[in-house]
C-alpha cells in the first residue's frame, strides 16, 4: 500500500536513536509489549517542543518509552506517568534509572482510576497524554482534564487502532467491540462542547485536544 511505502520512507529519514532508546524499541517489539510507533512518537516530540510544557502526565508508561523519548525532547520538563502492570512497571524503572531519569520522571504504581490524589500532588499539568485501556479513554479524559492548566493539551494515542475504525467488517466480537468503543470515544471527543479537537493520521492516530476559549 502506498501509505505503508510512505511511512517506510519517512522512518528511514528519522535520525538513529541512542543504543539505549533501541534496546527498549527492541525488548518492546521482541515481547510483544505496545509502545508508540516512530513517525508516532517523533510527530508528538516535534508538538511537545512546540508547546514546550513544564509538566507532562502520561496515563499509560507500559516499559517506560514514551516518558523517556519526552523527557530526552524536553530536558526541562517533569514528566508524571501512571503504569498498573507490576511487571511492565518493574521494567520501566530500571529503564528510567538505566538512563540516568529518575529526578525527571516520576514513576506512579496504581491504577489510574485510583490514585487520582497521588497524581494531583505533582500538578497541575500542561499536557495530558492518554496511551492505557483505549476501552477506558473518556474516563481518563474526565478524570484527569480536571488537572491540566489553563493552557493544557491533551493527546490521545492509538485513536484509528490500525485503521480498524474505517473498517465495518470485522470477524472478531472483541475487536469490534474494542473499535466501537474507540469510535464513540473519538465522535464524542471531537463534538466535544468544551474542547477543540483535531486527529492526526500519523503513527496509529493521535487525536490533539484543546480547550476552547
Amino acid at each position: 500500500m502506498q501509505e505503508d511505502k510512505i511511512t517506510a520512507y519517512i522512518e528511514a529519514l528519522v535520525p538513529q536513536r541512542t543504543k539505549e532508546i533501541e534496546e527498549i524499541e527492541n525488548y518492546a517489539h521482541d515481547n510483544d509489549v505496545p509502545i508508540m510507533e516512530l513517525v508516532g512518537i517523533e510527530s508528538l516530540l516535534q508538538l511537545l517542543r512546540i508547546h514546550k510544557p513544564k509538566t507532562i502526565l502520561e496515563i499509560g508508561t507500559a516499559i517506560g518509552y514514551s516518558a523517556i523519548r519526552m523527557a530526552d525532547a524536553l530536558p526541562n520538563t517533569t514528566i508524571v506517568t501512571v503504569e498498573r502492570d507490576e511487571q511492565r512497571y518493574k521494567i520501566a524503572e530500571q529503564n528510567v534509572a538505566k538512563l540516568n531519569k529518575q529526578k525527571q520522571i516520576k514513576l506512579i504504581y496504581g491504577d489510574a482510576f485510583e490514585v487520582e490524589n497521588l497524581v494531583e500532588q505533582y500538578g497541575p499539568y500542561d499536557v495530558l497524554f492518554i496511551d492505557a485501556a483505549k476501552s477506558q479513554y473518556r474516563k481518563f479524559f474526565d478524570i484527569y482534564t480536571k488537572q491540566l492548566s489553563d493552557e493544557g493539551i491533551i493527546f490521545t494515542d492509538n485513536v484509528l487502532f490500525h485503521g480498524l475504525v474505517a473498517q465495518s467488517n470485522i470477524e472478531s466480537r472483541n475487536v469490534r467491540a474494542l473499535v466501537r468503543k474507540i469510535n464513540n470515544y473519538n465522535e464524542w471527543l471531537m463534538s466535544h462542547p468544551e474542547y477543540e479537537t483535531v486527529i492526526l493520521p500519523v503513527g496509529d492516530g493521535i487525536a490533539i485536544s484543546k480547550k476552547r476559549r
